[in-house]
């Protein structure tokens, strides 16, 4: 087997940037130690601001409408036929790699279908949760596993309901775009515990793989899926909700302790791991490689990133396209400006509501100039000014949709016989 490197993926759950690196008021050590040694991307952005579609898209190296998983897997959505053989662990499997999944995943019913070899997943209610996986991967790390392997590792962690806390609130600091109220101050103290959590696990499985002389062998990435689960965040097309951590560090230059500034799509970890690992990408990759900014840095390949929601729990068809200065999100139906369905049950989500946070309605076309408006308060979209931004963006996002073979233009998409969709007037999930 040629010397190619491991390759071992974390991925929590709903955690956006809302760790120390990316300057967020939470104690992260282990993952600032991770930034200090590897490289840290401060621009990456999910494909969808949703689970399943976004991890589908780092798997499967396409877009949600490409792959087919434009909705959650426990409510019945899937990705199509043709992309179980095209996923990361499925290439790797078949070029010699060893392939493991230990904990969460939320790509399909059965793991086994993406192409892991090796699943561990504990029998008992907690199995998800960091206590009970990172065990089974610092073991698995101990016993010096046939190389090269391909793991992942997912973890529940920081996805609601957030155990109770008692922490103090002083050195709390809550989010820009919500209201610093007790209550939403308390909530962001219960998130902070969470992120806390997994960063000792994830401290741990960095100690067990330099404990088994690993470390300089393995591409060591953490990720996660999209935003936090705040109102504002999760579930909608603003940063809050698209943005996601990318730190690794590992061979092939993810060394160094360097931040590069350029935009980053999570369906370019796709391509990169594949480069990395001398595996031919299949045809219909989507992203571009990171490689070329890791190693020579070079600026990005990227001067725009999409982002698209179908179903979360409700049907919202949006699209969406980000520059380094601009936003344009187009939507496809009338819905409320932010969709009660989409929020998970908080004390922040009663809190707003009772201030009448879901009440107005969403324009069809929003234009942000995010360098004077980074909050994306104030729609440009029928400035006089800006005609010439809205008209470009407009046309380059329907260019995308047509290129990328969105079903979208071509009218609405129904979900699958079965699937499970919550009502638009419903204020639960």
């Amino acid at each position: 087997m040629r010397s190619v490197p491991n390759v071992l993926v974390v991925v929590t759950h709903d955690t956006g940037r809302h760790i120390s690196p990316y300057e967020r008021r939470v104690e992260t050590p282990n993952l600032a130690r991770l930034a200090a040694q590897g490289v840290v991307f401060d621009q990456a952005f999910c494909t969808a601001p949703q689970c399943s579609p976004s991890r589908a898209s780092i798997l499967t190296g396409q877009t949600p409408h490409t792959h087919g998983l434009v909705g959650l897997t426990h409510r019945g959505f899937r990705l199509n036929p043709g992309s179980y053989q095209r996923t990361l662990p499925a290439l790797l499997a078949n070029a010699g790699y060893s392939t493991y999944l230990f904990g969460f995943q939320h790509e399909a019913p059965d793991p086994r279908d993406l192409g892991y070899q090796n699943v561990v997943q504990e029998p008992v209610e907690e199995r998800f949760h960091c206590r009970t996986v990172t065990p089974r991967v610092v073991e698995f790390l101990a016993r010096c596993p046939t190389q090269p392997f391909f793991a992942m590792v997912g973890f529940t962690e920081t996805h609601r309901p957030f155990s109770p806390t008692d922490t103090p609130l002083t050195n709390v600091e809550v989010p820009p775009y919500l209201p610093d109220a007790p209550v939403v101050r308390r909530d962001v103290a219960d998130l902070n515990e969470q992120v806390r959590r997994a960063d000792a696990a994830i401290g741990q499985i960095l100690d067990a793989l330099e404990a088994a002389g690993l470390a300089e062998n393995t591409l060591f990435i953490y990720t996660t899926d999209h935003g936090i689960a705040f109102p504002g965040a999760k579930g909608t097309m603003f940063d809050p909700g698209l943005e996601v951590s990318l730190l690794a560090r590992g061979p092939a230059g993810f060394q160094g302790g360097r931040r590069l500034p350029g935009l980053v799509s999570n369906v370019d970890l796709y391509s990169t791991i594949l480069d990395l690992c001398e595996v031919t990408r299949p045809d219909g990759a989507q992203g571009v490689s990171l490689l070329p900014m890791v190693q020579d840095d070079a600026p990005s390949s990227r001067d725009a990133v999409f982002g698209e929601l179908t179903y979360h729990t409700t049907y919202d068809p949006t699209r969406a396209i980000r520059t380094n200065r601009y936003k344009y999100v187009r939507s496809f139906a009338d819905r409320p400006f932010h969709l009660p369905t989409h929020v998970d049950p908080s004390p922040t989500k009663d809190y707003l509501r009772d201030q009448g946070f879901f009440e107005p309605r969403r324009p069809a076309e929003l234009l942000f100039d995010l360098e004077r408006d980074p909050l994306e308060r104030t729609n440009l979209a029928h400035d006089p000014e800006h005609q010439s931004t809205l008209e470009s963006l407009r046309a380059r996002l329907e260019q995308w949709m047509r290129a990328t073979g969105d079903p979208l233009c071509n009218g609405d998409i129904p979900a699958p016989p079965g699937g499970q969709v919550t009502p638009l007037d419903s204020y639960d999930p």
